[in-house]
């Protein structure tokens, strides 16, 4: 797909009246800024990468903001399902540019229909990651999506499928490729410096984290009911203290539409915002939250970014399945590669440490955000190796979001293309199913089936709720 061009940007102007325009601004220079000209370290307009912002919760506004921050991008549109929410997006978006030209839109489908739109950045919840980015991808965009890549395997297929057919550029919110540790630590192991790798270690958060800052609220309530638990995991249907949770949608969210494919449930204000994490309706846990970080850096490192396991087995602790909040509490997945390798994935468990750890024959290294360790005491306290030791070159990137940009550009795969991002978040799908059937579960990395097992397979997708489809 072409950049962005002239006639995009002022829908009412062909290219030769922009020109005939620019030109006469040479001689009248108050009538066309130099930055619109590309004068004064600007960018031009026909060379900037317009983009729209959906969804503006948590990770919205980062991302959006990163990308203001550059200046051969424009944000140009803004959409969300909660007035308020999109009120700041407009806000922030035109603040930043010193107009009032962002357009505010309720249905993202509006927004893709757009042609003078080259980018999407999607920021929604997981329950609603294959419908936009299906979409954005039919639609012509090159997408900026967050991890993990889908709420099912199956919908995760389906984004790759329509990225692919469709020729996208796509960038994973994956940001720690984008960072020198976890480059230097991915390094070393493409390198052989730790000899072979037998085994990998994904340390990931466990139980649940109150984001939205919304559950003083409704404990505060339930310390006036006889009986109510103090815990939103044990707090059920039939619990004393359910009737506290549930209340009428406020008026500027559209929660209908929120849910989407969803199945219709009531409103609980403490698992919508931010905290949909913890309801398995919407959201996958802290094992689907982080499994495209760490499980991320683990298959980068072992070059499996077009791979998987062929077995997973795990143990894991989980809330009634009513509950507010519902999602696994602790877990252990175990899963085994054709490769010889073995990964423990695991949250909650001690002897795990958080962020990616491999062991090989000849040594071992561990990474995670701001620490950097290994058994080679001569690489502990360099940023990045020097060249002698780099006879593999892992891909190099120090902004996540100019180099999506830039791919745009040139048309080259991201860092974190879908592809990869698909088989990264694979390991914590499986290991969740298998949580769920409570017995191993065999894996085709080739064709990408559960091998032998019916109700395993079954959870590869989720029913939608009507009127709600993916193709």
């Amino acid at each position: 797909m072409p950049l962005m061009t002239t006639r995009s940007l002022h829908p009412g102007l062909s290219r030769r009246q922009f020109l005939t325009i620019a030109a006469g601004a040479l001689a009248a220079p108050t009538i066309i800024p130099a930055s619109a000209l590309g004068a004064d370290g600007a960018v031009a307009p026909s060379e900037r990468i317009t983009l729209g912002a959906v969804g503006w919760g948590m990770q919205g506004p980062g991302n959006t903001g990163a990308f203001m921050n550059q200046k051969d991008c424009q944000v140009v549109a803004a959409c969300d399902l909660d007035k308020n929410h999109l009120a700041s997006a407009v806000n922030a978006i035109n603040r930043k540019y010193g107009n009032q030209d962002c357009k505010a839109y309720h249905d993202y489908r509006e927004l893709m229909a757009r042609k003078d739109i080259d980018t999407v950045m999607l920021a929604v919840p997981d329950t609603w990651h294959a419908l936009t980015a299906v979409a954005a991808a039919e639609s012509g965009k090159d997408i900026y999506g967050e991890k993990p890549l889908a709420r099912t395997i199956a919908e995760q297929q389906a984004i790759v499928r329509a990225v692919q057919k469709h020729g996208r550029i796509w960038q994973t919110g994956s940001w720690q490729r984008s960072v020198e540790n976890f480059h230097k630590a991915v390094e070393i192991v493409q390198n052989g410096l730790i000899g072979k790798v037998t085994r990998v270690e994904v340390g990931l958060p466990a139980g649940h984290h109150d984001f939205a800052g919304t559950a003083p609220e409704l404990l505060k309530k339930l310390e006036g009911v006889a009986g109510a638990p103090r815990n939103l995991a044990r707090l059920t249907p039939t619990t004393p203290g359910w009737d506290a949770a549930v209340s009428a949608p406020p008026p500027e969210l559209d929660y209908e539409t929120w849910l989407g494919p969803s199945q219709m449930e009531p409103y609980v204000k403490t698992r919508v915002h931010m905290n949909w994490r913890w309801n398995y309706n919407v959201g996958g846990g802290q094992l689907l939250d982080w499994i495209g970080h760490h499980c991320d850096i683990a298959h980068w490192g072992l070059g499996f970014d077009n791979t998987g396991p062929v077995e997973v087995e795990g143990q894991g602790e989980f809330p009634a399945k009513d509950a507010v909040w519902n999602t696994c509490t602790r877990y252990r997945i175990t899963c085994t590669y054709g490769e010889g390798v073995t990964m423990i994935i695991a949250g909650g468990h001690g002897n795990i440490r958080g962020g990616t750890k491999w062991i090989g024959t000849d040594g071992w290294v561990w990474v995670d955000r701001g620490g950097f360790d290994c058994s080679n005491e001569d690489l502990k306290d360099i940023s990045r190796l020097p060249e002698s030791l780099r006879k593999v070159k892992a891909y190099h990137s120090r902004d996540h979001q100019r180099n999506f940009l830039d791919c745009v550009k040139s048309r080259k795969p991201t860092i974190t293309p879908v592809e990869a991002a698909h088989r990264s978040a694979i390991p914590g799908h499986l290991g969740l199913i298998a949580m769920l059937v409570g017995r191993k579960v065999k894996w085709d990395p080739k064709t990408e089936v559960i091998v032998g097992d019916a109700e395993a397979t079954k959870l590869l997708s989720r029913e939608y709720r009507p009127p709600y489809s993916l193709a």
